[in-house]
């Protein structure tokens, strides 16, 4: 009897170790796991955005304006870069270059410390002029924007005070800033309900209507002048198609929460093609 009642005691004892222990391994795994899988999903989808490569191969419903978008070029930029004129019609499966077009300035600046004043005068003046010239006989203004890039910063004051004011493109609170880190919020945020109107924060022209762009669903683009363009994510419903000129304060679409979890607008500013602060730029409220 004396063996059987210590022999039960120590399964007992046994039996109650490995519970605390499987108990003890139970709780420092599962904070763990929810750490990495909570943390690791906006990482992951901001980087899907981003196109950063020398190259793009065109894929299906992209335009020369959503591939500027995503790699944070100018469009104009881009454009001269891929012999590209306006209304820049690509294709799936073209191959756009996404880098190359500021070489050639550095290279142009480098024999100008290397030859004499004449030297320089004479190689700064001739491309300028015959650039010029080939344009005129062309007869083509968009491409005079898009080949010459002096000629277009000479007209920024003129192009861009024609954004004589912005609208909020929702009503609704603010629960995200923009961020200039490099993975940062690169607009803000409008909490808002489904269905509610969307509408554009300037005149311009749709140059941007689909949802081929992950992470930001149904999206659109709207292009205000050659420096300034907007975009509006999350949509629901869109109500404009590409090529179609907005004014001001006309709805465009319906908020949604397509591509994210959350009913909202996510509205960007972009200059020359970088990220900038909408609150720059939007109306106190």
């Amino acid at each position: 009897m004396g063996v059987n009642v210590l022999l039960k005691k120590e399964v007992t004892a046994l039996l109650i170790g490995v519970t605390l222990l499987l108990t003890a391994c139970a709780e420092r795994i599962k904070p763990a796991e929810v750490v990495s899988i909570g943390g690791s999903k906006p990482t992951l989808q901001k980087q899907k955005n981003t196109l950063s490569g020398k190259s793009h191969q065109v894929q299906a419903g992209e335009t020369l304006y959503s591939i500027a978008w995503r790699s944070g070029n100018d469009v104009n930029t881009l454009a001269a870069l891929n012999g590209l004129v306006s209304p820049y019609r690509i294709y799936p499966g073209q191959t756009i270059r996404l880098q190359g077009a500021n070489p050639p300035k550095k290279v142009a600046s480098v024999p100008k410390s290397r030859t004499n004043k004449v030297e320089t005068k004479t190689v700064t003046k001739n491309p300028q002029k015959t650039q010029s010239k080939v344009v005129a006989n062309q007869n083509s203004k968009e491409y005079v924007k898009k080949s010459d890039e002096k000629i277009t910063n000479i007209k920024v004051p003129s192009i861009s005070s024609k954004v004589s004011s912005w609208r909020w493109p929702a009503k609704g609170q603010v629960i995200s800033g923009f961020s200039s880190a490099k993975q940062g919020n690169k607009g803000i945020d409008i909490a808002g309900v489904k269905g509610q109107e969307v509408t554009a924060s300037a005149d311009g022209l749709i140059v941007y209507s689909g949802n081929a762009l992950r992470g930001y669903g149904n999206l659109i683009i709207i292009k205000h002048n050659d420096d300034y363009l907007s975009a509006y994510a999350h949509n629901d419903t869109l109500l404009v198609q590409e090529q179609q000129n907005v004014r001001a304060g006309q709805v465009i679409a319906k908020m949604g929460n397509s591509g994210t979890d959350k009913t909202m607008l996510h509205f960007e500013i972009r200059f020359r093609g970088k990220s900038v602060n909408p609150a720059r730029y939007l109306p106190k409220r």
